[in-house]
């Protein structure tokens, strides 16, 4: 992990200051020569800048999205936990963690930030620009800030605008957040157990009624408690409490819900869908009830050079991690008919 410290104040979208910026990203193989090699990947809700790791199987050495072939960039968002300022952040003003006082943020502030470090790195264009889910959100939002910087894109699961279907998730998961006793407090470890029921309903948006019937159903007809259902919810939920902190849960939140590529572009979605030229291959997974294939649709309905392929999966929204030979079978077809730009 390597980090870059921007040291100058930062205005936000809502209008409020950072005094200054530090971005936790990772990279992987060289720029080369004519600069034409980098795939910018950008991270959904709770994962971070090594995406190495969370989604082998698409990147790594002798996979699509290859160290040997391109300069591979993954930062983590503003607002996360794991290295970027966020609320755990020490507030220069006060000595002490943000916590319940670091700014609202939104997609586009996350993207100003890749900017930032876009800049720092000398990257002049992006020959592939991917993001699932909420990274997605802020591939978007890079092609229309930066529309002669990026020159493919690859979006997964993702959409245009966030539906009032995934603000009223995310509000549900807030609220479970906001029930837990310890929640107002500024200490670390605040809004713990209501993250653990944020993260339960998360999962059962992620997933599905089939997968979740079929991977999780018991076969002991007798039980009256101690359900296998259960019980894989409760790990997901403990899993998550132990890497990640409610204050980024709550604040990134809200910032999915500001997502919509028309806000202040003087149109609506489809008018500003219209205006991105890059080419762009479109994955949307066949049993994603968190961002259905209607979304996806109308991506690759209104955008120009837009080509959608579906996954038949019954893993849902997370089919997007985890069909990653598919995935990668499609991309590697997909890139084949492309040529780097200089």
């Amino acid at each position: 992990m390597e980090y870059f410290r921007y040291s100058q104040p930062i205005i936000l979208e809502c209008g409020d200051i950072l005094p200054d910026c530090t971005i936790a990203y990772t990279t992987y193989g060289n720029l080369n020569a004519a600069g034409n090699n980098v795939v910018w990947i950008c991270h959904a809700l709770t994962a971070n800048a090594d995406v190495g790791n969370w989604w082998n199987g698409v990147v790594g050495n002798g996979q699509v999205i290859n160290p040997e072939e391109h300069f591979i960039v993954c930062a983590n968002i503003l607002g996360s936990c794991y290295g970027t300022t966020g609320p755990l952040s020490i507030n220069g003003q006060t000595g002490a963690p943000y916590c319940h006082h670091f700014p609202f943020v939104t997609i586009r502030d996350m993207v100003a930030m890749h900017i930032l470090l876009r800049k720092h790195l000398a990257i002049n264009q992006i020959f592939l620009l991917v993001g699932g889910s909420m990274g997605g959100y802020q591939a978007l939002e890079w092609c229309l800030l930066e529309t002669n910087v990026i020159r493919n894109l690859f979006l997964l699961a993702t959409s245009a605008a966030e539906s009032a279907w995934g603000i009223a998730i995310h509000t549900a998961q807030r609220l479970s957040i906001e029930a837990d006793s310890t929640w107002q407090s500024d200490a670390a470890d605040a809004g713990s157990k209501g993250l653990k029921a944020a993260r339960a309903i998360g999962m059962l948006t992620y997933r599905n009624y089939r997968i979740m019937v079929h991977k999780q159903s018991d076969t002991d007809g007798s039980k009256i408690e101690g359900f296998k259902a259960e019980s894989y919810i409760q790990y997901q939920a403990n899993k998550l409490v132990k890497r990640f902190n409610a204050f980024s849960y709550w604040l990134l939140s809200k910032a999915m819900d500001s997502h919509n590529i028309s806000r202040g572009r003087g149109g609506d979605v489809v008018d500003i869908l219209k205006t991105i030229w890059q080419p762009a291959l479109i994955i949307g997974v066949s049993s994603d009830i968190l961002c259905p294939l209607s979304e996806q649709e109308i991506l690759a309905d209104n955008m120009p050079s837009a080509k959608l392929v579906i996954i038949d999966s019954e893993y849902g929204h997370d089919g997007f991690m985890v069909e990653a030979p598919t995935i990668s079978s499609v991309l590697n077809g997909w890139l084949a008919g492309l040529v780097p730009k200089s």
